[in-house]
């Protein structure tokens, strides 16, 4: 997967809090296990009339041209609540949005996105308010997320810090997924397999 290191680009606020994996993609989208193809759809009924692409409704955050191009998505509690699809976290990414900073998570959502190169910033809700009336303010607002330095500082001189598990930062950073967690072990497999087969031949 794609290293996170320092990331910087327009934010997009949405004011509203318990925005469930429904609502980032509906179900009726999840015919793939591929990661791609999934950002077309995000917030698909939310952003269409009739869930129909060919229909954008101007007044949706993300059809605004205010925030277009934008790759970091500031939103309120229990952001990711509902199933545990992963495809939530592809859908956001393949859109573009590279980091959601909110008060709170679901589990499952913060850790299938900290697996995708989707960074989950927890802040307290003084900052998120902050954060969310700036933004609104002044069109084209970017934000600044520093994962090394664990920070997230504005354009208007706002500087918050987040905390995150060393070993999942430590994968982000790399680009390090499950799979690529394990095969950075194919020595020490490889040579255990070898040795059960000599011990133990039967198996």
């Amino acid at each position: 997967m794609e290293p996170f290191t320092t990331h910087k680009g327009i934010a997009v606020p949405f004011n509203r809090p318990d925005i469930d994996t429904d609502a980032i993609i509906p179900k009726v989208f999840l015919k793939s296990i591929a990661r791609t193809g999934f950002g077309k759809n995000l917030f698909n009924d939310w952003r269409y009339f009739d869930g129909d692409p060919s229909k954008p409704d101007p007044d949706f955050v993300l059809n605004q041209p205010r925030y277009r191009g934008a790759a970091i998505l500031v939103a309120k509690e229990n952001f990711g609540c509902g199933s545990s699809r992963e495809h939530a976290a592809w859908a956001l990414t393949d859109y573009g949005i590279r980091c959601v900073i909110a008060p709170s998570f679901a589990d499952i959502f913060y850790s299938n996105s900290q697996k995708n190169s989707l960074l989950p910033a927890i802040l307290p809700s003084s900052a998120v308010d902050r954060l969310i009336a700036e933004i609104e303010a002044t069109p084209g607002y970017e934000l600044t997320v520093d994962l090394p330095a664990q920070n997230v500082r504005s354009q208007g001189g706002l500087s918050f810090d987040f905390d995150i598990d060393p070993e999942s930062k430590r994968r982000m950073l790399e680009g390090l997924d499950d799979i690529s967690v394990t095969l950075s072990h194919e020595a020490e497999i490889t040579a255990f397999e070898e040795n059960r087969r000599k011990t133990r031949p039967w198996l």
